[in-house]
């Protein structure tokens, strides 16, 4: 298992990303969310000169931020800049399309452009549908050298349901799954294993990456205390903010065991006075997986984080990484809170011990 960090995307980002190179972390997996976060592709140029060995991913790029051709512009742009360095993560979108309130990618749709852009990575001339019109494109001046499409860019897919991880499979890309829960994370693990045996791929050749937030408590150090609450609140809310817009949104596959269920009626209360009334998700997306609001505090319970996040001492963390690794998973990814970089050195003397 290797071990990696992700990102709410901020310009300076580099400056965490070139600390966890130091450290000796993997990969940085970088958010791709408009209007919440930085933009990725500028934040990772930065990190690209910045470091010399830590692979730099989107972590993760939603088809509907760009056309096709213009990702794998930035993706082989990023490749000349760290050439071989470069890992391209994908999914339908959870954040950057709620935050404009919209639901997620078709699967179908997120399926073509992976092949438009893997293709044009690959040096291919492709036909693409754009505008209602059939037209053949390709890079037109790669040998020039201003992009890299010599070096392979892997492909990881965020696949939270079934059909998706069945997509993974197809295209023998590794795969993201995103979540604190333990009981999810083996039951997603088992599925996606047995959905890469079914699509005829050995899964001892793939990437099984845990997405994750958390933190490192002290011994006797409270799951809510306000350290606790800093680090790894953002992420544990994160499933009330998707329970609460289910009907307009879909579910994204983050949910509450039963006995969190009063506590996701509670949120609810808090986001129906959310204003204006028919864009509650400019407030229900603030801060998210960055900081805690105001009016999230009460919700943002000990129980909620020990169940909905990595939260526990260094040893009970390492005993979870080994059950993760023992289940299927070979990548372990924690999220670097915003505003709390401290977290770098918290999280690699845990997984020193692993």
């Amino acid at each position: 298992m290797d071990f990696g960090i992700n990102l709410a995307t901020s310009a300076d980002s580099w400056k965490v990303v070139k600390r966890a190179e130091e450290l000796g972390y993997a990969r940085a997996w970088f958010y791709d969310t408009q209007l919440l976060n930085a933009d990725m592709f500028v934040a990772m140029g930065a990190a690209a000169v910045q470091t010399s060995r830590i692979r730099l991913a989107t972590g993760v790029l939603i088809p509907s931020n760009r056309i096709a051709p213009v990702a794998a512009s930035a993706l082989a742009s990023l490749n000349a800049l760290a050439p071989g360095r470069i890992d391209f993560g994908v999914s339908t979108g959870f954040t950057a399309r709620r935050t404009m309130g919209l639901g997620p990618v078709k699967l179908d749709d997120m399926a073509e452009y992976i092949r438009i852009v893997q293709g044009l990575l690959a040096g291919d001339t492709l036909t693409w549908t754009f505008e209602g019109k059939r037209r053949k494109i390709r890079f037109l001046s790669p040998e020039i050298g201003v992009v890299n499409v010599m070096d392979p860019i892997p492909l990881h897919v965020s696949a939270l349901g079934p059909r998706g991880r069945q997509l993974t499979a197809r295209l023998g890309a590794g795969w993201i799954y995103a979540s604190g829960h333990m009981g999810s994370a083996r039951a997603a693990v088992a599925d996606m294993l047995a959905a890469w045996r079914a699509a005829g791929v050995d899964p001892a050749g793939r990437v099984a990456t845990a997405f994750t937030g958390g933190c490192v408590l002290r011994e006797g150090e409270a799951f809510d205390s306000p350290r606790a609450r800093g680090q790894a609140g953002p992420h544990a809310t994160i499933a009330l903010h998707n329970l609460v817009e289910v009907e307009e949104f879909g579910n994204m596959g983050r949910s509450v065991p039963p006995t969190l269920t009063p506590l996701l009626e509670r949120y609810r209360q808090i986001y129906q006075k959310y204003e204006p009334a028919d864009a509650r998700y400019l407030s229900n997306h603030r801060g998210h997986l960055m900081v805690l609001r105001p009016e999230e505090q009460e919700v943002c319970t000990a129980e909620l984080i020990r169940t909905m996040t990595f939260t526990a001492t260094r040893s009970e963390l390492q005993d979870r990484l080994r059950e993760l690794r023992a289940a299927g998973y070979n990548r372990f990814s924690i999220s670097i809170r915003h505003g709390h970089p401290q977290m770098l050195e918290e999280w690699a003397d845990v997984f020193e011990g692993v």
